[in-house]
Order: C-alpha cells, then sequence, then structure tokens
C-alpha cells in the first residue's frame, strides 16, 4: 500500500536549512519516511547562509528548499542583540531565496515567525492581519526582518512566478529544544528554572513579566508535520498560520510546570522585566481548509514528553 505522501517525495531532492536544529531533527525524522531521492542538510560551520556565495552552493541540483535556519531566543537575546537578529536572518533568506530561483528550484517554504505580527493584534491572529501596525519592540528586529522574505517572495511570483510558500508557526516547544537562559523561550526556560530550583533547595523562582500576557503553543512534531504537509499540498503565496488555536497565561503556564515537576516553591512574577506581546492565539482555519493540518498534541502531554526529555538529558 502506499505512503500518503510518498508520490510526491519521490523524486525530489530536497535541501533542508537548519537541519541539525530544534525543528530541524524533528522534520528530518519524519523527511526520511517519505524516502525523498536525496535530501541535504546545511551545516553552520561551513555553510554560512548570510553569503550568497554559500547559497549558491548549496541549492544547486535542489528541486525542494526547506528553509529552517534561523537564529533565534527569549526576549533577553532579542533585547541584546537586536541587529544580529534582524540583519542574520533577512540576509539567510533574502539570499537563499534569489539563488534558489536563479538555481531553478521548483519550491521554497519558508517558516515565518509569529513575532512579526503587530503588537496589539485582533485575537485569534488571523494571517491578513500582519501588516495592521507595528510588532512587539524586543522581538521587531526579528520579525520585520522575516517579513520582508515575505515580500520577497510575493515579488518573486509577481515578476518570475517563482514558487515560495510562508508558514507561521505558533510558540514552539518539545524535546531537544534549547534550555540554556540566554537562548531559550518561555516553556524550556520554565523548567529549566524550576529544575534548578529543586537541586539547589530553593522555595520561589521569578518569571519575567507580570504573568498575565499569554501564549499559543505548538509541539514540535507537529509542527514538523505541518510543514511537510505544507510542502506536498500548498502552493499560494497567502502565508498560513501553523498552531494549536488554544492560549496560556504565562500565570497558569507556570502553575502547570511546577505541578508537572512536583515543585511546590512559590512563583513570583517580576513585572519590571519585559513580557512581549500582550496576547497570542492563531486563527488555524486556513491551514485545515489548505492541506488539513490539525495540531495533535495536547499541552499537557507534550509538556510531559518535553519535561521527561529534559530530565533524561542532564546540562
Amino acid at each position: 500500500m502506499a505512503i500518503p505522501g510518498k508520490s510526491f517525495w519521490i523524486d525530489k531532492n530536497v535541501l533542508v536549512t537548519g537541519g541539525t536544529g530544534f525543528l530541524g531533527r524533528h522534520l528530518l525524522e519524519k523527511l526520511k519516511k517519505k524516502t525523498p531521492k536525496k535530501i541535504t542538510l546545511t551545516n553552520s560551520k561551513k555553510d554560512d547562509l548570510r553569503l550568497i556565495e554559500s547559497c549558491r552552493r548549496v541549492v544547486r541540483h535542489q528541486n525542494l528548499v526547506i528553509h529552517l535556519a534561523a537564529i533565534v531566543g527569549g526576549i533577553s537575546f532579542n533585547k541584546e542583540h537586536p541587529a544580529t537578529m534582524f540583519y542574520d536572518n533577512a540576509l539567510m533568506g533574502i539570499n537563499l531565496m534569489e539563488e534558489a530561483r536563479k538555481a531553478g528550484v521548483k519550491k521554497v517554504v519558508n517558516i515565518l515567525t509569529v513575532c512579526s505580527y503587530p503588537k496589539f493584534t485582533p485575537t485569534p491572529f488571523k494571517e491578513k492581519d500582519l501588516w495592521d501596525g507595528y510588532p512587539e519592540e524586543t522581538n521587531a528586529p526579528y520579525g520585520l526582518a522575516k517579513k520582508m522574505i515575505l515580500v520577497q517572495g510575493q515579488a518573486y511570483k509577481e515578476q518570475y512566478g517563482f514558487n515560495s510558500i510562508y508558514l507561521i508557526p505558533a510558540n514552539l516547544y518539545g524535546p531537544g529544544d534549547k534550555f540554556d537562559p540566554k537562548l531559550s523561550h518561555v516553556i524550556p526556560a520554565l523548567i529549566r528554572k524550576v529544575s534548578d530550583a529543586k537541586k539547589k533547595g530553593l522555595d520561589k523562582i521569578v518569571v519575567w513579566g507580570t504573568g498575565r500576557a499569554t501564549r499559543e503553543f505548538l509541539y514540535v512534531e507537529d509542527a514538523a508535520e505541518g510543514i511537510l504537509l505544507a510542502a506536498e499540498k500548498y502552493n499560494k503565496i497567502e502565508p498560513v498560520n501553523l498552531g494549536s488555536g488554544k492560549e496560556i497565561s504565562i500565570a497558569q503556564l507556570s502553575r502547570l510546570i511546577c505541578k508537572l515537576m512536583g515543585f511546590k516553591g512559590e512563583i513570583v512574577f517580576d513585572s519590571t522585566k519585559p513580557a512581549g506581546q500582550p496576547r497570542r492565539r492563531l486563527d488555524v482555519s486556513r491551514a485545515k481548509k489548505e492541506f488539513g493540518f490539525i495540531a495533535k498534541t495536547q499541552l499537557e502531554r507534550g509538556l510531559k514528553k518535553t519535561i521527561k526529555w529534559y530530565q533524561s538529558h542532564p546540562v
């Protein structure tokens, strides 16, 4: 019996940038099961995608490019490195697209960021709202760099007929995430804080912000599945949200992680620290309609798997 989607991949040479990263490793496992003709990964040590020469080399002889490579981090990292977040992410995307076009690549799958949405976007965020305001300030350089790649794709579609698609995932989490406090997003940061507090016998943890901000989270394996579905089935220039369609406050999330990890100490919210965008929840109806994507992993189940992975990989 044929495996659904396999016929699309059978003759494809697929390049995955960022294939050794958090999302990339999970996507690679699923991609291998599709048995494409060849899979190539970029290596950040030898493939500097900020350089057009590197982009020219890696796209050669590729049919499909899945562009995951990015410089990412939490609020603290974004605040400390705004120029890096803009310059590196914009250059990687722009150079890769131009060289893919010139090399005759048939399709590029680009991963944008929920940080591209305006700071005060009505919830749930609809793709049409993307241009209705300026992003939240701490995330703006990163979010705007990614939006410029969307503009590039729209221009390339109009002038060259080039096929590129754009996916906007909610905040990702899962096994293999970054738990370094300088780089991590909210879920791995909280797991690390609770773990450290338990090891040191502390009676409290400190969480940035008031706790009232909300976030939507997408389990990394679900995100990988959505990306591959879109690669197979979606060919329109309009961006598509990938998410669960559910939001949770940082206060609720903090309590849930403490409960799952057996930490009974106090949670102290530091309102002097930035909390980022006030609310995040995506309208996920377009992904379901266009390529049948529905997130399968409930947050508590995904958190248990993430915590279990972290506890078995001590830092």
